[in-house]
């Protein structure tokens, strides 16, 4: 009852913003928008010629606020490492205190320069003070309550090591180790439903100077003429929070760089000033007005400032009726910012008058692959390839997993090869030992709780399932600590993870047309309601797939008919898809054996997670087996794959030995009599075809379950799509050894010489290298 009182009364008060913000943020939006026009009617000075900073000493600047307790505890750390770097100097900005702070540091610390300001200028206004009296190049901005280790001086003037480096950035630990980390100063940022999100990343195995969104500004050390040149701490955003991001993401516009160096060492009392001084409502309420401000100042390009309006009036409207969230935002906040506009608007011009690239430019060049693709050199010897699985890799227990494993295999033969492997469980992380042994790193990650399925979502399941921020940030931390230099995407669910690079190549293996897989299955499908479901995921895998295609550099397919499939739908693809390069197998792990094999038997291959196998395996005891049986009552299947059905479910079972997961395919390949390949949907190539051709037993297939390898009946494999054809040919090969065994002959000839893994994966190499030469401009060195 309390709590409906309690939302009633919110829903009330909060009744005459409800009405009135609309037309705040119509004003707001129109007027940003006129001064963007006008802002282009005027002239425009290029930007002036970079300068790198003199790194040999520093002005380490804190500003102060009735904060004498703290600088007693933490100025000594302060000093202690100034001497580290002699001539560094060390300012103190007091902002009008009341307890007595400066007169405590003339006493106290004579060394310390003293700056005392008469009013409280924030934290923003007296770092901006600190900056313009000092006398170095490079100034390292402190809050007070911060510790340092007595070596952090020295790591961050050498990470100014060229004139675009703007900031470098400490490593934040708390002075309380039991804290959870909630800032390190690795810091990110990303635009999502109209509004910037930033966050600190905890990576220990970041050693090196790394790109990052920002640099904190109470652990920073800043080139002081970039500083000043764009203004410093924008007022906009008084009394605190958000300065700091302001200026990093005004640095990127510019063109600069932001940079984490782990091994500057700070420990931070978090909130140790404005926490103890502030209501925490009062600071949450700062935090969304600036929010706001920051994509009134920054954000330049329509689309994401439309997507703004929008979602602070909906968040707001949500806000107001279910209750406030840190997430959200609200009225007051619009309301708050709007009486600010006149400024914002000031902010913004200046803003704009000094960004040198786009924002979506300037979102992406802090995620370290595209910060190596932009600023480094790049260097065409080793050949380094970054390979993503979304899937366990070892053991391989349904074709794309043989197809990952034989290509890994191979490519750690003929290139630097990094891995990144999803599992489901960390268990699964054991297997993959031998993979561990032969590639330069493996890096793993245990996917989460799956997401739920949203039938109203535009895009498939699947691919928001694999959806993830800490994977997107993995695969970028790797091609920027390992130096990369291609990389290979696996599955259609990867592809949102193709980065637009400039120079590094991102390579998409279509292991099976998704969309292409729907549509066959569907006259298969005899539900209303299922088959209802799958036309919409149909249309949602199309929609999605014909947009995340355009992406990739390349596409690879395992088949001619699935290129020209894909290129029906997408013209602009033509020259762009390869199908000759990875749906292979290594033929020298097969043992050719086509006689002495266990007479009339069958054998069944496939993982029952993979539902057209499903399906094919239903079809095949349902129609098929009961004709072979009738002609030879000898015959019997046996069901070998991971995840298979009960044994209680097979029709006919009198005749089916079910025996599921094998770790070695091989030997039942070696052993039975002849192959079936039902399959009646889905797409690609089927690898189990490769194995059974390579292993010496004759198979009978659907015309579907043999695409991209047979066309011609009785050339490599028997081929039949109706139930009396397909018993008819298991019966002929079952009843004339002979005859199977010639078969098998010529399928095994057949895939060595034109499905061989090694070849393949030598082609493979020099397709990286040819569009390595494309993408960088020139075929001798790459640069």
């Amino acid at each position: 009852m309390r709590r409906s009182l309690q939302a009633a009364w919110r829903i009330v008060k909060n009744l005459p913003l409800a009405f009135l913000t609309p037309f705040l943020l119509i004003f707001s939006g129109i007027a940003l928008f006129c001064s963007d026009l006008l802002l282009r009617l005027l002239p425009r000075k290029p930007p002036p010629g970079d300068t790198a900073p003199r790194p040999g000493a520093a002005s380490i600047v804190i500003p102060n606020w009735i904060g004498r307790d703290l600088l007693e505890k933490y100025l000594p750390s302060v000093l202690a490492a100034a001497e580290q770097c002699p001539g560094s100097e060390v300012i103190v900005v007091d902002n009008g205190s009341t307890d007595g702070s400066a007169p405590f540091l003339l006493e106290r610390f004579p060394s310390v320069r003293l700056i005392a300001l008469e009013r409280n200028l924030g934290f923003g206004g007296g770092a901006n003070e600190g900056v313009r009296h000092a006398r170095h190049d490079i100034v390292v901005l402190l809050n007070s309550d911060m510790r340092v280790e007595r070596d952090f001086l020295k790591p961050l003037l050498a990470g100014f090591t060229d004139e675009q480096v703007f900031a470098v950035s400490c490593q934040i630990y708390f002075s309380d180790p039991n804290k959870k980390r909630e800032e390190t100063g690795l810091t990110e940022g990303w635009w999502q439903q109209g509004a910037l999100r930033v966050a600190h990343r905890i990576e220990p195995g970041i050693t090196e100077p790394y790109p990052c969104f920002y640099g904190g500004g109470g652990s920073c050390a800043f080139d002081r003429k970039k500083f000043l040149s764009l203004g410093g701490f924008d007022e906009l955003l008084r009394p605190f929070y958000l300065e700091d991001t302001d200026l990093g993401y005004l640095a990127w516009k510019r063109g600069w760089k932001v940079l984490y160096q782990p091994a500057s060492v700070v420990y931070h009392e978090h909130r140790g000033t404005i926490g103890r001084r502030f209501r925490d409502a009062y600071i949450q309420s700062v935090l969304k007005k600036n929010f706001i401000l920051f994509a009134w100042k920054n954000i330049h390009e329509p689309a994401r400032l439309l997507s703004h309006f929008f979602f602070i009036w909906s968040t707001s409207m949500v806000s107001w009726i279910a209750g406030d969230s840190p997430e959200r935002s609200n009225f007051a906040a619009i309301a708050r910012a709007a009486l600010q506009l006149p400024r914002a608007i000031r902010s913004r011009a200046r803003a704009r008058s000094l960004a040198v690239i786009s924002d979506t430019e300037a979102f992406r060049r802090p995620l370290g692959g595209h910060f190596r693709d932009t600023f480094a050199r790049l260097d065409p010897e080793p050949l380094r390839v970054l390979f993503v699985s979304p899937y366990p890799i070892c053991p391989p227990t349904h074709g794309g997993g043989v197809f990952m494993y034989q290509t890994v295999r191979e490519l750690a033969r003929l290139c630097e090869l990094h891995l990144i492997v999803l599992l489901d469980y960390a268990r699964e992380q054991e297997a993959h030992a031998e993979l561990e042994q032969i590639c330069a790193s493996v890096e793993y990650v245990v996917r989460t709780e799956p997401r739920q399925k949203a039938i109203g979502s535009p895009e498939p399941h699947a691919v928001r399932e694999f959806r993830t921020r800490d994977l997107a940030w993995l695969i970028h931390r790797q091609i920027y600590l390992k130096r990369i230099d291609v990389l290979q995407l696996e599955y259609t669910v990867l592809g949102q993870y193709a980065g637009r690079f400039r120079r590094i190549p991102s390579i998409l293996f279509e292991h099976d047309v998704y969309f292409q897989s729907i549509a066959r299955r569907l006259p298969f499908i005899k539900s209303p309601g299922e088959r209802l479901q799958a036309c919409w995921e149909y249309l949602r895998a199309i929609r999605y797939e014909l947009r995340m295609l355009t992406r990739p550099d390349r596409v690879q397919v395992c088949s001619k008919e699935n290129a020209d499939y894909l290129e029906s739908f997408l013209p602009e693809l033509r020259g762009r898809i390869d199908w000759q390069f990875r749906a292979g197998i290594d033929t020298s792990r097969y043992e050719f054996r086509p006689s002495g094999r266990e007479p009339f038997t069958m054998l069944f291959l496939g993982s029952f997670r993979h539902l057209p196998n499903v399906e094919a395996l239903d079809w095949f005891l349902k129609r098929v087996l009961p004709k072979i049986r009738a002609a030879e009552p000898r015959a019997r299947l046996v069901v070998i794959g991971s995840d298979p059905p009960p044994r209680h479910s097979l029709p006919g079972s009198e005749a089916v030995e079910l025996i599921g997961f094998v770790e070695d395919v091989r030997e039942p390949l070696a052993r039975y009599s002849v192959f079936v390949c039902p399959i009646l949907s889905g797409s690609g190539v089927r690898v189990k075809l490769l194995e059974a051709f390579a292993a010496g037993i004759p198979v009978v297939s659907t015309r579907l379950g043999a695409e991209g390898l047979a066309a011609e009946d009785g050339e490599i494999c028997a081929l039949a799509d109706d139930p009396e054809g397909f018993a008819g040919r298991v019966i002929g090969l079952l009843q004339h050894p002979d005859k199977a065994a010639e078969l098998a002959r010529r399928a095994r000839a057949h895939v060595a010489a034109t499905r061989d893994m090694r070849a393949m994966t030598a082609k493979l190499i020099e397709s990286y290298r040819r569009e390595l030469e494309r993408m960088r401009g020139r075929s001798g060195i790459l640069r």
